[in-house]
């Protein structure tokens, strides 16, 4: 399914972005707090944007889902980064909506009667009585640090989409999703928290965090299309009859046999075609098989002869044309993991020499230790290191023959993600049961991801905690601390508990300690 690339604004998205900017600017000015009821006509349209977007992500993952049923196999993998993505972005909008509703009830006492009478309208300045109050955003935000975790949210989001694209559009998102501070007109600085909520009408801050929400859902919708395009990325679509050779391998050591499969795209089922190399005919399943003599770059072409299928039709004759080059015996070493080598793990390699069967194909390192198990070299760095250098050797002729060398540079282990641990389920923050956080089973797991290429060595050692804004003594384990437990059951619904300095440790006992790994979780 094919997707708009770059998603213009329509005309009302751009009229609704000039009302955002002349409204703001008002407030620049000083203007009377009654011209702020404009932000009910910004908020207003900016809902409609939202539902109408909401409508669209909605019918594309309808479809998505569709289409990884009818093939698991193409689409299935990029469907679940869509349901991924959607989580995610369910997660900020969730938290800035009730970041909203918070606001909003400081000054309106009756907002959830409001909010019951309107049913799925979430909280909108249409419907405030108080949105000239200038003090009750800054509390929530700033003095109780609300806007800390929405700033830290809003990061996570941005480096989650910037990374789902592999950076290429960096530039976007962080325009979008932008968390720089400013200045005051006497030149101090101020943080982005400061510029957004301070001094800020109530009615003004509901708009602004809609608008937050439009840039989430907007991301989202744009990431959706993205994702799908990806199923069709590697498609070939044929619009022509033409013969193929598939090789087993272009390169044949000498005294070797080079094999190739000749085949023809979009070909009739009900008319076999026959095959010819040079002239002479070959099987019908289109097999060539020839013992490869003598070294240099060796070509063959032939034809495919497609028979008539209706009578006074004339047999058709497609050319084609391949090559192949037989060398002299020669080595390759393929590491089944990664393209380098890694300090502090076991890398695993899958060492051959084609003709020559295992047990007489050894292995010769420097910088590094090397280990045969199971058909497997296990090859760990030594201290230090910073390069190693592989050697093969194999008996040929009863005698010992270096068949090749490689160098590999050395890198640290990436660091892992953290998950909390729940009834089996990996959490990655978001809302939560205080029970879950309580449960004594529940702990924390430092892993690659499913769909990570190396196997995680990391075990969590400690972390640190801030439950409702006070900071609590570290862990000694993966686990909460009785002392955090208590904390956590004395919280109300919307408290937050933060949790960051992760000290993991390997399976040799080497200590690390990650940076920036934060969790954030709120009480349903």
């Amino acid at each position: 399914m094919g997707g708009a690339k770059n998603c213009p604004e329509t005309p009302r998205q751009k009229m609704i972005g000039m009302m955002y900017l002349v409204l703001t600017a008002m407030l620049a000015l000083n203007v009377s707090t009654d011209i702020l009821n404009g932000f009910r006509l910004v908020d207003d349209s900016l809902h409609f944007t939202l539902d109408a977007t909401e409508l669209q992500i909605k019918s594309m993952m309808n479809d998505f889902k569709a289409a990884a049923e009818d093939n698991e196999q193409k689409n299935g993998e990029w469907y679940r980064k869509a349901l991924e993505l959607n989580r995610r972005a369910d997660s900020l909008y969730n938290f800035i909506e009730d970041f909203k509703f918070n606001v909003a009830s400081l000054a309106n006492k009756d907002m959830q009667q409001v909010l019951d009478k309107n049913p799925g309208q979430g909280t909108r300045v249409s419907n405030m009585k108080v949105k000239d109050n200038l003090d009750v955003t800054a509390q929530y935000a700033l003095n109780e640090h609300h806007g800390d975790t929405l700033k830290m949210m809003f990061e996570d989001y941005r480096d989650y989409l910037i990374n789902l694209t592999d950076g290429r559009k960096r530039n976007e998102f962080e325009q979008m999703f932008s968390t720089k501070g400013g200045t005051t007109n006497d030149g101090d600085s101020i943080t982005w928290e400061q510029v957004i909520f301070e001094g800020m009408p109530l009615g003004a801050s509901v708009a602004i965090l809609t608008k937050m929400q439009l840039d989430v859902r907007s991301a989202q919708n744009e990431m959706v299309i993205y994702l799908r395009d990806q199923t069709d990325a590697g498609d070939i679509r044929a619009n022509k009859l033409e013969a193929f050779v598939i090789p087993n391998s272009q390169y044949v050591m000498r005294g070797g046999k080079y094999t190739a499969k000749i085949v023809l795209a979009a070909v009739d089922s009900t008319a076999t075609p026959e095959y010819y190399i040079d002239g002479q005919k070959i099987g019908s399943d289109g097999i060539y098989e020839v013992v490869a003599s003598g070294t240099g770059l060796k070509k063959y072409s032939g034809e495919l002869v497609i028979p008539a299928t209706m009578p006074g039709e004339e047999p058709r004759h497609i050319r084609f044309s391949s090559e192949y080059t037989v060398g002299e015996p020669s080595v390759t070493i393929a590491n089944k993991e990664m393209d380098v080598i890694y300090s502090d793990y076991n890398n695993k390699y899958s060492i051959s020499v084609p003709g020559v069967s295992a047990d007489k194909v050894n292995l010769q390192v420097t910088g590094a230790t090397a280990k045969l198990t199971n058909g497997e070299w296990i090859i760990r760095t030594t201290e230090k290191a910073k390069e190693v250098t592989m050697e093969v050797f194999a008996e040929l002729d009863g005698k010992r023959q270096s068949m090749g060398k490689q160098k590999f540079r050395v890198k640290p282990l990436p660091e892992p993600s953290i998950f909390l641990v729940s009834n089996g389920k990996p959490i990655s923050g978001g809302k939560i049961a205080k029970k879950e956080l309580t449960d004594p089973d529940t702990y924390f797991e430092a892993s690659y991801g499913e769909d990570g290429v190396l196997k995680c060595p990391y075990k969590v050692k400690s972390f640190e905690t801030r439950i409702n804004g006070r900071w609590q003594n570290p862990t000694t384990n993966p686990k909460f601390s009785g002392e955090m437990v208590s904390a956590i059951k004395g919280l109300q619904s919307n408290q937050d508990v933060i949790v960051q300095t992760f000290k993991v440790v390997d399976d040799q006992g080497k200590e690390r300690t990650l940076s920036g790994k934060t969790l954030v979780f709120y009480i349903k």
